[in-house]
């Protein structure tokens, strides 16, 4: 009796194999937003459940509940949908939208009046949230987890040096969410990780200027008061390097690299009602990099 050797590509029975190679995941170069699927997904800080973030069309970032509604259960002023990546505050003619986060999270105050089917969903992460707690409390206990000393390992900042600077570029201001020693680039490297260089690049000797420009109010420019602010100026550079800055990313990840986002910028476009208390009315010292100041 011969032996019914199994040939290349199947079992020993001789059916096929399967094998599914892992296909990367690739952005492509026409969309308007390059941000990864598992970049935009996070936990709310408040209760600690599921979000996915999107932008909107003036750039400002959203939370989303993670699943889609009926609309018939969800209020007209709470109507979300999405197109070409980014989240637009009105229905799209389709049966189920998307809703914010902060209408169904149990640890804030509810922005709208929610019916019936909200109220259950809002109360079912609210158990989910209690859930947490008391399994995060239970490891805590049995010492099955530690929470991590607080450490002063972070890059030092000057005293004098904006922790949220007003940063001018591409013809408006913005306010970055960190230090810009801090702002960190948001490409994906080749092992599939967020990228550690920061945008400001030390080699970059021609960066930015502070400047005392006027607090000009966006829309209609006039200044507040005469009250002149800190910026740092990006407007002589180029504009590609402009680019680079608003897009957040790094000299070697720039904005027309084919890599694709792992985070979302930080930028806020800035509004001096709105963030009177970040505005100083002094130069910072210039970074060693950046000696001049204007």
């Amino acid at each position: 009796m011969c032996p019914n050797t199994a040939q290349a590509g199947c079992h020993w029975d001789g059916s096929p194999r399967h094998r599914r190679h892992p296909r990367p995941l690739r952005v492509a170069a026409t969309s308007p937003s390059r941000l990864l699927r598992a970049g935009q997904s996070s936990r709310c800080r408040r209760c600690g459940n599921p979000i996915d973030l999107y932008q909107r069309a003036d750039q400002r970032p959203i939370a989303f509940h993670p699943a889609e509604l009926p609309v018939a259960h969800v209020p007209d002023a709470c109507r979300w949908h999405l197109s070409s990546g980014f989240a637009h505050p009105h229905g799209d003619g389709s049966p189920w939208c998307r809703i914010p986060h902060t209408v169904l999270c149990p640890g804030s105050t509810p922005t709208a009046r929610i019916g019936l089917h909200l109220q259950a969903v809002r109360r079912h992460l609210a158990v989910r949230t209690r859930h947490l707690a008391v399994r995060t409390r239970h490891l805590i206990n049995t010492g099955a987890f530690t929470a991590a000393p607080p450490t002063d390992n972070a890059p030092a900042v000057s005293a004098s040096e904006p922790a949220r600077p007003i940063v001018q570029m591409l013809l408006s201001r913005y306010l970055a969410d960190s230090p810009l020693e801090h702002i960190r680039c948001v490409a994906q490297t080749r092992h599939r990780n967020r990228c550690t260089n920061p945008v400001l690049a030390p080699t970059h000797l021609d960066g930015g200027v502070w400047r005392l420009l006027p607090a000009e109010s966006e829309g209609d420019q006039l200044a507040l008061l005469d009250t002149q602010m800190a910026v740092y100026d990006l407007s002589h550079l180029p504009y590609t390097e402009q680019t680079r800055w608003r897009t957040q990313r790094c000299p070697a990840h720039p904005a027309t690299d084919g890599a694709a986002d792992l985070a979302l910028a930080g930028w806020q476009i800035f509004d001096p009602l709105l963030h009177a208390a970040h505005i100083r009315t002094r130069l910072p010292h210039a970074p060693a990099n950046h000696p001049r100041n204007g």
